[in-house]
């Protein structure tokens, strides 16, 4: 059966398709029921190396999930495919997709993560200070939002939506998204020109899904824009805007103080 929140039961076996809820069953001390990951799940390092890589989270290996006798699979949305739960689902593994589109929502999601078994002093330390975090930045969101552009491919370009967990991150941090206003796709495609006139005044890549470098930044830093005016294009790590769970508190200070802060 597909679930779309936690599914009642013990869960001794878990299977995780989702690189930052693989990190979240370790970092909440459940990491000793974890029996397979993808091999995306890169965090905590030593902990996953050990592990069995059952393909990627586009294309699993099916067949060696099944090997592994999971009594859970954690799935995701956007980042797996649905034909591979319904594959899963009617194996007769029960497949929990989870799909947070704000912050909020990440911060949920752990908590019910935690309710597999989590201990009580793991809870206070992991999750309770995310929702602390969200409730501080919610109360100091600044008057005036920094205008931000933030892509995750080119060739084409494609920003970050309206409808996505790290759209939700960055205003929650002080920035107004400059293609909030395109709702025709999660991840708007935008041209050259769009950007221009959208006028950002500051620009972050993401190291994930695409690997921009520095050629990137002084192909931007050419363009016409407050940005590449004020030297405010950066680099940053990626699962800062994509991987909810327990790297929301410091993704919240680190991206504050690069929007606001000017850091």
């Amino acid at each position: 059966m597909i679930h779309t929140a936690r599914p009642e039961g013990a869960a001794d076996r878990i299977v995780s398709l989702v690189p930052s809820l693989s990190e979240a069953l370790f970092v909440l001390g459940l990491g000793d029921r974890v029996v397979g990951v993808t091999q995306w799940c890169v965090h905590p390092a030593a902990a996953v190396a050990r592990l069995p890589k059952l393909g990627g989270t586009k294309d699993p290996d099916l067949a060696a999930i099944l090997a592994l006798e999971p009594d859970l699979v954690i799935a995701n949305k956007e980042e797996n495919r649905r034909q591979d739960a319904i594959a899963l689902a009617e194996a007769g593994v029960p497949v929990w997709v989870t799909d947070p589109r704000t912050v909020r929502d990440g911060a949920d999601l752990l908590g019910e993560i935690a309710g597999l078994g989590a201990s009580a002093e793991h809870v206070r330390r992991f999750v309770t200070p995310v929702g602390a975090a969200i409730d501080a930045a919610e109360a100091s969101r600044p008057a005036e939002p920094v205008p931000v552009f933030c892509p995750i491919w080119k060739r084409p370009w494609m920003s970050v939506g309206v409808d996505t967990y790290a759209h939700d991150l960055l205003e929650l941090c002080g920035a107004a998204n400059v293609f909030a206003y395109r709702t025709d796709r999660r991840y708007p495609r935008v041209r050259d020109e769009d950007i221009v006139a959208a006028a950002p005044e500051l620009v972050i890549l993401p190291d994930e899904p695409c690997a921009f470098t520095e050629k990137d930044v002084q192909e931007l830093r050419k363009m016409p824009l407050p940005a590449a005016q004020s030297g405010r294009i950066h680099m940053i790590d990626g699962t800062w805007v994509s991987w909810y769970g327990p790297r929301i508190v410091r993704a919240i200070e680190t991206l504050r103080n690069l929007i606001v802060a000017g850091g």
